[in-house]
């Protein structure tokens, strides 16, 4: 299976101004976006009015938030025309799908995205600069759909995502140099209430000019559903935050260096609450296992040993690097992208389908000049 690399699509101004510019430059793959999953949600019995009805319950919850996102969207909708409610759908659809699932009462169908994190720490690293890496493992038409997104606000930082098209934010940096990757976890906490979406929280992260912000804005914030979150900083910080929907639980680097799948890891959290995701992820034990001891192998540790261990094939097709294949629930899935950024520089490097198609793009970054 190729791909195309993924578009790149550069924005400014005010809320509704990025807002009208996203939805008119990538019109297409936000259409695409909202097919997929407004797909998979009338396969669930879920129509337009049922998603009206929903979406209605998270606009309050997300302007609680930052009533910007909701101007955002509402010119992204504007932008490519579709209702407004279908761009809330990409920015919300793991929990919009979860709680179709739970109002339909339909067979259990996991929702969220796998991925295997990486920090390696200046100290570690080969050339002094922190690396923050990630494999996004997810449905594989997600190819079509992803863009890379650059943004210049009137106020605040500037930043650069890899996301869905229509989605405020998914993995990224921003040019004070914070970082940010997000994979998912499962626990018996899990969508007892609403919550902020996981992927508006991640946008907050890169909207922060400091770290100690863009911090207790994963660790602070009410979720409806678990989600591991790692924040670096490029003068030498990352932490891991384990998240499920009521509390954080940190964790540090071992030897200069985050690895995270999709299994908890922090033996706080453990004894806190019930691991559920062996069912839907029980290849993350030895994902994480695999990427780490491949990267210990080396003193020193660059962006090329990186994408080694982030290319890793054991246990094929389930390995850290996956080809698209059908998994027992039906659909396409498949390391969709490797993400590798160096926030000291502003450079971020992308592959997509990297199992099939292991070469990387270089994206132009925040530090260019961004045409009004």
């Amino acid at each position: 299976m190729t791909a195309a690399p993924f578009p790149f699509v550069s924005i400014s101004g005010t809320p509704l101004e990025r807002g009208r510019q996203y939805g008119q430059q990538a019109k297409d793959r936000v259409r695409r976006s909202v097919d997929l999953y407004a797909g998979r949600l009338a396969t669930l019995g879920v129509l337009a009015d049922d998603l009206k009805s929903i979406v209605a319950g998270y606009v309050p919850l997300i302007e609680a938030f930052d009533p910007n996102f909701v101007v955002e969207m509402k010119g992204i909708a504007e932008g490519a025309n579709l209702p407004f409610e279908h761009v809330v759908l990409i920015n919300a659809r793991t929990e919009i799908l979860a709680r179709a699932r739970r109002t339909q009462a339909a067979r259990a169908e996991h929702s969220g995205d796998g991925c295997t994190g990486v920090v390696v720490l200046p100290e570690r690293s080969a050339t002094g600069e922190l690396v923050h890496a990630q494999n996004w493992d997810w449905m594989a038409e997600c190819a079509e759909t992803a863009i890379v997104l650059r943004v210049k606000p009137d106020e605040g930082p500037s930043y650069q995502t890899f996301t869905e098209a229509g989605g405020l934010a998914r993995s990224g940096m921003n040019d004070k140099g914070i970082a940010v990757t997000a994979n998912y976890l499962e626990s018996d906490r899990d969508f007892a209430g609403d919550g902020v979406p996981l992927a508006l929280i991640r946008r907050m992260v890169l909207q922060q000019e400091h770290l100690a912000m863009a911090m207790r804005a994963v660790a602070g914030t009410r979720k409806s559903a678990s989600n591991n979150i790692i924040v670096s900083h490029k003068d030498g910080f990352a932490v891991s935050f384990e998240c499920a929907p009521d509390e954080a639980f940190n964790i540090y680097p071992e030897n200069d260096l985050i690895v995270h799948a999709n299994h908890w890891q922090s033996q706080t959290a453990l004894l806190k609450l019930r691991e559920q995701a062996h069912s839907s992820w029980s290849d993350s034990f030895y994902r994480d296992w695999r990427v780490r001891r491949i990267l210990e192998k080396s003193d020193k540790i660059g962006v090329t040993e990186v994408k080694a261990a982030l290319s890793d094939k054991f246990g094929y097709p389930y390995a850290v690097c996956r080809p698209p294949h059908r998994s027992s629930r039906g659909h396409v899935s498949a390391t969709v992208a490797t993400i590798v950024m160096r926030p000291a520089a502003g450079e971020m490097e992308l592959a997509v389908l990297p199992a099939d198609n292991p070469s990387f793009k270089s994206y132009p970054t925040y530090r260019d000049e961004i045409a009004a």
